[in-house]
Protein backbone atom coordinates (compact mmCIF):
# COMPACT_ATOMS: atom_id res chain seq x y z
CA UNK A 1 0.00 0.00 0.00
CA UNK A 2 2.36 2.94 -1.66
CA UNK A 3 0.38 5.59 0.41
CA UNK A 4 -0.64 6.91 3.85
CA UNK A 5 -3.20 5.48 5.75
CA UNK A 6 -6.47 7.28 5.71
CA UNK A 7 -5.89 8.37 1.85
CA UNK A 8 -8.51 7.41 -1.25
CA UNK A 9 -6.45 3.65 -1.80
CA UNK A 10 -6.47 3.36 1.82
CA UNK A 11 -10.13 3.40 1.98
CA UNK A 12 -10.75 1.09 0.01
CA UNK A 13 -7.86 -1.19 0.80
CA UNK A 14 -9.42 -1.54 4.22
CA UNK A 15 -12.74 -3.26 3.54
CA UNK A 16 -11.19 -5.54 0.28
CA UNK A 17 -8.07 -6.99 2.31
CA UNK A 18 -10.68 -7.91 4.88
CA UNK A 19 -12.92 -9.65 1.74
CA UNK A 20 -9.95 -11.31 0.35
CA UNK A 21 -8.62 -12.42 3.68
CA UNK A 22 -12.19 -14.75 4.27
CA UNK A 23 -11.39 -16.11 0.92
CA UNK A 24 -8.26 -16.98 1.22
CA UNK A 25 -8.40 -18.72 4.51
CA UNK A 26 -5.14 -16.22 5.44
CA UNK A 27 -4.78 -12.86 6.65
CA UNK A 28 -4.19 -10.45 3.96
CA UNK A 29 -1.92 -8.11 5.34
CA UNK A 30 -1.88 -3.54 4.43
CA UNK A 31 1.65 -2.36 4.36
CA UNK A 32 1.40 1.12 4.49
CA UNK A 33 4.59 2.61 2.80
CA UNK A 34 4.13 5.91 1.47
CA UNK A 35 6.26 8.70 -0.21
CA UNK A 36 7.65 9.79 -3.60
CA UNK A 37 4.09 9.90 -5.12
CA UNK A 38 3.45 6.63 -4.27
CA UNK A 39 6.63 5.41 -6.45
CA UNK A 40 8.43 4.45 -2.95
CA UNK A 41 6.22 1.16 -2.49
CA UNK A 42 6.32 0.62 -5.70
CA UNK A 43 9.86 -0.05 -5.97
CA UNK A 44 9.76 -2.13 -3.18
CA UNK A 45 7.19 -4.73 -4.77
CA UNK A 46 9.11 -4.55 -8.15
CA UNK A 47 12.25 -6.09 -6.34
CA UNK A 48 9.94 -8.21 -4.29
CA UNK A 49 9.70 -12.30 -4.64
CA UNK A 50 7.34 -13.04 -7.42
CA UNK A 51 5.53 -15.88 -5.36
CA UNK A 52 2.18 -13.97 -4.96
CA UNK A 53 2.76 -13.05 -1.63
CA UNK A 54 3.83 -9.75 -2.09
CA UNK A 55 1.26 -7.85 -4.63
CA UNK A 56 0.58 -3.69 -4.90
CA UNK A 57 -2.40 -1.75 -4.88
CA UNK A 58 -1.54 1.04 -6.80
CA UNK A 59 -3.17 3.65 -8.46
CA UNK A 60 -3.64 6.38 -11.47
CA UNK A 61 -0.52 8.14 -9.55
CA UNK A 62 1.43 5.60 -11.09
CA UNK A 63 0.45 5.93 -14.63
CA UNK A 64 1.24 9.77 -13.85
CA UNK A 65 4.85 8.51 -12.68
CA UNK A 66 5.90 6.97 -15.71
CA UNK A 67 5.19 10.62 -17.61
CA UNK A 68 6.37 13.26 -14.74
CA UNK A 69 9.48 11.72 -13.05
CA UNK A 70 12.89 11.87 -14.31
CA UNK A 71 13.69 8.68 -12.93
CA UNK A 72 11.97 6.39 -10.72
CA UNK A 73 13.55 2.42 -8.88
CA UNK A 74 10.95 0.75 -10.70
CA UNK A 75 9.80 0.29 -14.72
CA UNK A 76 5.71 -0.05 -14.91
CA UNK A 77 5.63 -1.87 -17.89
CA UNK A 78 8.41 -4.19 -17.22
CA UNK A 79 8.81 -4.79 -13.58
CA UNK A 80 5.54 -4.67 -12.21
CA UNK A 81 3.03 -7.20 -13.78
CA UNK A 82 -0.89 -6.14 -13.61
CA UNK A 83 -3.21 -8.39 -12.16
CA UNK A 84 -6.81 -6.43 -12.40
CA UNK A 85 -8.75 -3.16 -10.97
CA UNK A 86 -10.26 -2.43 -7.80
CA UNK A 87 -11.62 0.81 -7.95
CA UNK A 88 -12.26 3.77 -10.44
CA UNK A 89 -14.45 6.53 -8.67
CA UNK A 90 -14.78 10.58 -9.85
CA UNK A 91 -12.35 13.36 -8.50
CA UNK A 92 -14.33 16.15 -6.73
CA UNK A 93 -12.89 19.71 -5.63
CA UNK A 94 -13.49 20.02 -2.24
CA UNK A 95 -13.09 23.71 -0.08
CA UNK A 96 -12.76 24.33 3.22
CA UNK A 97 -15.75 25.16 4.42
CA UNK A 98 -15.00 28.28 6.67
CA UNK A 99 -14.67 29.79 2.81
CA UNK A 100 -17.21 32.40 1.92
CA UNK A 101 -18.09 30.50 -1.91
CA UNK A 102 -20.63 27.70 -2.87
CA UNK A 103 -20.38 27.21 -6.58
CA UNK A 104 -16.83 26.76 -7.94
CA UNK A 105 -17.51 30.13 -10.47
CA UNK A 106 -17.90 31.97 -6.62
CA UNK A 107 -14.79 30.09 -5.94
CA UNK A 108 -12.63 30.90 -8.53
CA UNK A 109 -13.76 34.88 -8.18
CA UNK A 110 -12.91 34.72 -4.19
CA UNK A 111 -8.86 32.98 -5.40
CA UNK A 112 -8.69 35.93 -7.79
CA UNK A 113 -9.82 38.33 -4.92
CA UNK A 114 -7.03 36.90 -3.12
CA UNK A 115 -4.17 36.76 -5.09
CA UNK A 116 -1.12 34.71 -3.97
CA UNK A 117 -2.75 34.02 -0.79
CA UNK A 118 -4.88 30.89 -1.47
CA UNK A 119 -3.29 27.26 -1.50
CA UNK A 120 -4.81 24.11 -2.42
CA UNK A 121 -3.35 20.70 -1.37
CA UNK A 122 -2.35 17.35 -3.24
CA UNK A 123 -1.15 13.53 -2.31
CA UNK A 124 2.18 14.45 -3.47
CA UNK A 125 4.00 16.25 -6.68
CA UNK A 126 3.36 14.28 -10.07
CA UNK A 127 -0.32 12.87 -8.61
CA UNK A 128 -3.38 13.74 -10.38
CA UNK A 129 -4.59 15.53 -7.95
CA UNK A 130 -1.55 18.02 -8.39
CA UNK A 131 -2.07 17.77 -12.05
CA UNK A 132 -5.86 18.60 -11.73
CA UNK A 133 -4.79 21.70 -9.44
CA UNK A 134 -2.60 23.19 -12.31
CA UNK A 135 -5.11 22.48 -14.95
CA UNK A 136 -7.83 24.23 -13.35
CA UNK A 137 -5.48 27.20 -12.62
CA UNK A 138 -4.65 26.99 -16.07
CA UNK A 139 -8.53 26.98 -17.20
CA UNK A 140 -9.81 29.51 -14.76
CA UNK A 141 -6.66 31.76 -13.89
CA UNK A 142 -7.50 30.95 -10.01
CA UNK A 143 -3.55 31.21 -9.31
CA UNK A 144 -3.43 29.00 -6.50
CA UNK A 145 -0.32 27.48 -5.57
CA UNK A 146 -0.10 24.01 -4.53
CA UNK A 147 1.40 22.62 -1.39
CA UNK A 148 2.70 18.86 -1.47
CA UNK A 149 2.06 16.22 1.19
CA UNK A 150 2.78 12.72 1.64
CA UNK A 151 -0.71 11.41 0.76
CA UNK A 152 -4.08 12.03 0.34
CA UNK A 153 -4.70 11.80 4.16
CA UNK A 154 -2.53 14.85 5.16
CA UNK A 155 -3.95 16.76 2.22
CA UNK A 156 -7.25 15.72 3.45
CA UNK A 157 -6.17 17.07 7.50
CA UNK A 158 -4.89 20.24 6.11
CA UNK A 159 -7.90 21.42 4.58
CA UNK A 160 -10.21 20.15 7.46
CA UNK A 161 -7.94 22.60 9.72
CA UNK A 162 -7.76 25.42 7.41
CA UNK A 163 -4.27 25.06 6.01
CA UNK A 164 -5.11 24.87 2.60
CA UNK A 165 -8.26 26.02 0.48
CA UNK A 166 -8.93 23.36 -1.64
CA UNK A 167 -8.05 19.83 -2.36
CA UNK A 168 -8.73 17.80 -5.71
CA UNK A 169 -9.72 14.59 -4.07
CA UNK A 170 -11.33 11.04 -4.94
CA UNK A 171 -15.00 11.09 -4.50
CA UNK A 172 -14.63 8.02 -1.64
CA UNK A 173 -12.11 9.31 0.53
CA UNK A 174 -14.06 12.84 0.42
CA UNK A 175 -17.29 11.51 1.28
CA UNK A 176 -17.03 11.09 5.15
CA UNK A 177 -15.93 14.22 5.42
CA UNK A 178 -18.61 15.68 2.62
CA UNK A 179 -21.47 14.09 4.33
CA UNK A 180 -19.91 15.52 7.58
CA UNK A 181 -19.90 19.51 6.33
CA UNK A 182 -16.20 19.46 7.18
CA UNK A 183 -15.74 19.98 3.72
CA UNK A 184 -17.53 21.46 0.79
CA UNK A 185 -17.70 19.93 -2.82
CA UNK A 186 -18.15 22.53 -5.84
CA UNK A 187 -17.75 20.07 -8.58
CA UNK A 188 -17.30 16.42 -9.40
CA UNK A 189 -14.96 15.97 -12.77
CA UNK A 190 -17.30 12.73 -14.12
CA UNK A 191 -19.53 13.30 -17.03
CA UNK A 192 -22.66 12.43 -14.60
CA UNK A 193 -23.39 13.13 -11.14
CA UNK A 194 -22.42 10.58 -8.55
CA UNK A 195 -25.64 8.37 -7.64
CA UNK A 196 -23.76 8.76 -3.82
CA UNK A 197 -23.96 12.02 -3.81
CA UNK A 198 -26.29 14.10 -6.77
CA UNK A 199 -26.47 17.29 -5.23
CA UNK A 200 -22.73 17.71 -6.33
CA UNK A 201 -23.23 19.01 -9.69
CA UNK A 202 -20.61 18.07 -12.34
CA UNK A 203 -17.73 20.09 -13.79
CA UNK A 204 -19.77 20.92 -16.44
CA UNK A 205 -22.82 21.86 -15.14
CA UNK A 206 -20.50 23.97 -12.32
CA UNK A 207 -19.20 26.22 -15.79
CA UNK A 208 -15.83 24.42 -16.40
CA UNK A 209 -17.02 21.67 -19.43
CA UNK A 210 -14.23 19.19 -20.52
CA UNK A 211 -12.66 19.32 -17.39
CA UNK A 212 -13.01 14.99 -16.50
CA UNK A 213 -10.96 12.87 -13.38
CA UNK A 214 -10.96 9.51 -12.60
CA UNK A 215 -8.98 7.66 -9.73
CA UNK A 216 -8.90 4.37 -9.78
CA UNK A 217 -6.37 1.79 -7.81
CA UNK A 218 -6.08 -2.04 -8.88
CA UNK A 219 -3.33 -4.74 -8.45
CA UNK A 220 -0.01 -5.50 -9.50
CA UNK A 221 2.43 -8.41 -8.77
CA UNK A 222 6.06 -8.08 -9.51
CA UNK A 223 7.24 -9.06 -12.77
CA UNK A 224 7.62 -12.66 -13.05
CA UNK A 225 5.23 -13.85 -11.22
CA UNK A 226 3.13 -17.00 -12.53
CA UNK A 227 0.33 -16.93 -14.84
CA UNK A 228 -1.53 -19.19 -12.21
CA UNK A 229 -1.27 -17.03 -9.28
CA UNK A 230 -1.70 -14.15 -11.43
CA UNK A 231 -5.34 -15.43 -12.80
CA UNK A 232 -5.97 -17.13 -9.07
CA UNK A 233 -5.69 -13.70 -7.50
CA UNK A 234 -7.54 -11.91 -10.55
CA UNK A 235 -10.19 -14.39 -9.67
CA UNK A 236 -10.11 -13.95 -6.25
CA UNK A 237 -10.85 -9.77 -6.86
CA UNK A 238 -13.60 -10.62 -9.24
CA UNK A 239 -15.20 -12.77 -6.31
CA UNK A 240 -14.71 -10.41 -3.53
CA UNK A 241 -17.05 -8.19 -5.80
CA UNK A 242 -20.26 -10.78 -5.03
CA UNK A 243 -20.13 -9.45 -1.66
CA UNK A 244 -22.95 -7.51 -0.99
CA UNK A 245 -20.91 -5.56 1.96
CA UNK A 246 -18.40 -4.73 -0.24
CA UNK A 247 -20.99 -3.37 -3.42
CA UNK A 248 -22.57 -1.61 -1.11
CA UNK A 249 -18.82 0.43 0.54
CA UNK A 250 -18.07 0.84 -3.02
CA UNK A 251 -21.90 2.32 -4.00
CA UNK A 252 -21.83 4.73 -0.64
CA UNK A 253 -18.33 5.84 -2.04
CA UNK A 254 -19.59 6.73 -5.38
CA UNK A 255 -17.16 3.71 -6.83
CA UNK A 256 -17.29 1.53 -9.56
CA UNK A 257 -16.15 -1.87 -8.74
CA UNK A 258 -12.96 -3.54 -10.39
CA UNK A 259 -12.51 -7.40 -11.36
CA UNK A 260 -12.11 -6.94 -15.17
CA UNK A 261 -10.19 -9.57 -16.70
CA UNK A 262 -6.02 -8.93 -16.35
CA UNK A 263 -5.81 -8.12 -20.47
CA UNK A 264 -8.40 -5.89 -19.90
CA UNK A 265 -7.10 -3.99 -16.92
CA UNK A 266 -3.70 -3.63 -19.00
CA UNK A 267 -5.05 -2.35 -21.59
CA UNK A 268 -6.60 0.34 -19.61
CA UNK A 269 -3.57 1.19 -17.57
CA UNK A 270 -1.52 1.84 -21.17
CA UNK A 271 -4.51 4.32 -22.03
CA UNK A 272 -4.19 6.26 -18.94
CA UNK A 273 -0.53 6.18 -19.27
CA UNK A 274 -0.68 7.73 -22.94
CA UNK A 275 -3.88 10.59 -21.69
CA UNK A 276 -1.55 11.39 -18.44
CA UNK A 277 1.58 12.27 -20.37
CA UNK A 278 -0.22 14.42 -22.85
CA UNK A 279 -1.29 16.65 -19.59
CA UNK A 280 2.32 16.19 -17.90
CA UNK A 281 3.79 17.50 -21.49
CA UNK A 282 1.13 20.04 -21.61
CA UNK A 283 2.03 21.58 -18.51
CA UNK A 284 5.96 21.41 -18.24
CA UNK A 285 6.23 19.24 -15.12
CA UNK A 286 9.45 17.15 -14.54
CA UNK A 287 10.10 15.23 -10.87
CA UNK A 288 13.52 15.20 -9.83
Amino acid sequence: MPFAPGGGTDTFARPFAARLSQQLGQQVVIDNRAGAGGTLGAGLVAKAKPDGYTILLGAIHHAVAVNAYRSLPYDLEKDLAPVTGVAFVPDVLVIYPGIPARTLQEFVAWCKANPGKVNYGSAGLGTTRHLAGEIFNARTGAGMTHIPYKGTGPATAALISGEVAAVFEGLGSAAGFISSGKARPLAVFSERRSPAFPDIPTAAEAGLPGFESLSWCGLWAPAGTPADIIARLQSEVAKAFDSPELKQAWAQQGAAPGGQPTAAFAAFVKGEIGKWGKVVRDNNIVIE
